[in-house]
């Protein structure tokens, strides 16, 4: 198989932002009251419900585009959904990153830039 490995990287992101958007979605009361205490001393501590709703938005178009994007590659080497699923990946990588240093949890931050190497990977490969 010729884009095996864009294929893998593709699915770990989508695996990875529908499952994450999935527990945002089941546990909504839970991951707000977390966020709060996460960003009480931030100027994010009372805007984290429409900031967690935009993440889940972006979690959902980037994995949605990834699984697409993968199913695209095998079904007939096509790569535009897979480089804007990578793209998204990567937007929403940064999206969380930004949240992460602005709270000062900069382990948080590191395990953010783990998945950004191959979500980058992954926009380069198919562009």
């Amino acid at each position: 198989m010729f884009n095996a490995a864009s294929i893998l990287v593709l699915v770990l992101l989508g695996v990875t932002f529908i499952q994450s958007a999935y527990d945002k979605v089941m546990d909504w009361k839970g991951n707000v009251e977390y966020l709060r205490e996460h960003f009480a001393q931030t100027d994010l501590k009372n805007h984290v419900k429409l900031a967690l709703f935009h993440i889940l938005l972006m979690e959902l178009v980037s994995g949605v585009l990834c699984i697409v994007g993968a199913i695209q590659l095998v079904v007939n080497n096509g790569r535009s959904f897979g480089l804007y699923g990578g793209v998204f990946s990567c937007i929403t990588l940064i999206m969380l990153l930004f949240g992460q240093r602005i709270a000062k949890d900069y382990d948080g931050a590191k395990t953010i830039v783990i998945y950004f190497i191959p979500a980058v990977m992954a926009v380069y490969w198919l562009s």
